[in-house]
């Protein structure tokens, strides 16, 4: 049973102005340590790839948000979400603090799967979510 659905589109360039106003400061507010990581390896390749990278995964979690039913409010950050990859690449979700709270709320004590992906086409990167009660 799909028990909330999320999406969001991000501009990448108000990203790219977003991390060359506020640089680390907006990084470590919105990303975790392993996303950090993973966006300062695109940004080796351009600045417009550093963008993207950060762009998806900032949309990943405004979609999530809105899929949880709540935004971002009700004890819910943009930290709590995090875009983690499996080795295939496939994109997943790990929520934690809050977001992990309203996941269990939603699910009613059912175990949830958290379905998300992303894709970008400068300027904009989008991504959907989906959480399923299995």
């Amino acid at each position: 049973m799909i028990a909330g659905i999320g999406s969001d589109l991000a501009n990448i360039e108000r990203i790219g102005r977003a991390l060359e106003k506020f640089g680390d400061r907006f990084v470590g507010k919105t990303f975790s340590v392993a996303e950090q990581a993973e966006i300062n390896r695109r940004k080796k390749l351009s600045e417009r790839e550093y963008a993207c990278a950060a762009a998806k995964r900032f949309a990943a979690k405004e979609a999530c948000s809105k899929a949880l039913g709540t935004g971002f409010r009700e004890g819910i950050f943009l930290k709590n979400i995090e875009v983690t990859h499996l080795p295939s690449g496939k994109p997943e979700l790990r929520l934690t603090g809050g977001a992990k709270k309203q996941l269990e709320k939603l699910s009613g004590g059912r175990n949830a799967r958290v379905l998300v992906t992303m894709t970008d086409d400068y300027p904009w990167a989008q991504a959907f979510v989906i959480i399923e009660i299995i």
